[in-house]
C-alpha cells in the first residue's frame, strides 16, 4: 500500500515541477481537436437521405425522438455537441453505423 502512495506523491510532485518549468526532459503530446461543426436542417436531411434512413431510424441512432429529427430538419432546433460530432462522422463515413454495429441489416 505504501508503494502506491509513494508513486502517487512522486507523480504529483513531478507534475508540480513540470508546471513550474523545472522539468525539461518530459515528453508531451499536443493534440488539436477539430472544431465542432454546425449541421443544420437541409444538411441533416441530406445526410439522412444519403444513408437511406427514415426519420424514425435516424432518431433511434441518435437516441432522440422522431419529433426531434423533424425539428432539426425543419430548422426549428439545432443539434448540439455530441449530435453535431456524430453527424460529422456519419457524413465522412457512410458505413460508420454498420462498422460499429450501431445499426445492422435485418437480413440474417
Amino acid at each position: 500500500m505504501n508503494n502506491v502512495y509513494d508513486s502517487i506523491i512522486k507523480g504529483l510532485n513531478e507534475a508540480i515541477e513540470y508546471e513550474k518549468g523545472n522539468l525539461r526532459n518530459v515528453k508531451t503530446d499536443r493534440l488539436k481537436v477539430a472544431s465542432l461543426p454546425c449541421y443544420r436542417g437541409k444538411q441533416i436531411r441530406e445526410i439522412r437521405t444519403r444513408l437511406n434512413l427514415s426519420q424514425q431510424v435516424f432518431a433511434a441512432v441518435f437516441g432522440v425522438s422522431k419529433k426531434t429529427v423533424e425539428a432539426w430538419e425543419s430548422g426549428r432546433n439545432i443539434p448540439q455537441g455530441p449530435a453535431q460530432r456524430m453527424l460529422q462522422l456519419m457524413n465522412k463515413d457512410e458505413d460508420l453505423l454498420r462498422k460499429y454495429a450501431i445499426m445492422e441489416s435485418g437480413n440474417n
